[in-house]
């Protein structure tokens, strides 16, 4: 007959030896794992400006169409026509890419940017939604605005934005294109309300005009 005292110590042992696992704490890699590589706008304050020149750039959805066609551009057109113009702010050039639109704008401070943007992403949603026949949002991320403080900077977005299909198409190896992108603001848009609103200020009206004269002449 076994002694009792001897089984019960030998369980004891074999409790203490069994691996607990150990649950929750801050661990390196823990996490819900990003989707994208790309990090969001940050959610914090936004630089203040007077009678700023931007560069803003506005992200879709991964279930959003490709814009780059006829009627994802058709609906993008009427809510440009809208809200090109408004509380003091212009859309001066835009450029509408497979899953991103650049633009640059004209705005007299933060807030009232803040309050166009608003109002545009608004329209580019709705008409999209309609387009695709579903609800709910459009845009992955807060957009991102760039202020563009010199002529050189401000010649160079506004280049960068009109040019933009061809700097994705030597990205992904393509070929060049060449001519003007008919979906950007400079392609002709005769019918039809303005789909921008000209410069008035100083950096994109004669600042960044000079840069591009200059940098042809050189």
């Amino acid at each position: 007959m076994s002694d009792p005292f001897s089984t019960i110590a030998q369980m004891k042992v074999d409790q203490q030896e069994l691996p607990f696992r150990q649950w929750g704490g801050a661990r390196k890699g823990s996490g819900r794992k990003r989707r994208s590589a790309r990090p969001n706008v940050p959610h914090r304050l936004r630089q203040g400006f007077r009678k700023g020149a931007l560069h803003v750039t506005l992200r879709m959805r991964r279930e959003v169409w490709n814009l780059r066609t006829h009627r994802c551009l058709r609906a993008l057109r009427s809510a440009f026509a809208h809200g090109c113009e408004r509380f003091g702010f212009r859309l001066v050039e835009f450029s509408v890419q497979r899953n991103h639109v650049h633009c640059i704008v004209e705005a007299p401070d933060a807030e009232t940017l803040g309050r166009a943007m608003k109002g545009l992403e608004v329209r580019m949603a709705r008409a999209l939604n309609k387009l695709m026949h579903r609800t709910g949002p459009v845009f992955a991320d807060r957009y991102h605005a760039h202020l563009l403080t010199s002529p050189r900077q401000a010649a160079n977005a506004v280049r960068y934005v009109l040019e933009n299909w061809s700097i994705h198409a030597e990205r992904n190896g393509e070929p060049r294109p060449s001519g003007v992108d008919p979906y950007c603001s400079a392609v002709s848009h005769d019918c039809g309300p303005p789909l921008v609103a000209e410069a008035r200020w100083w950096m994109l009206r004669v600042g960044a005009q000079r840069r591009a004269e200059l940098a042809l002449a050189a």
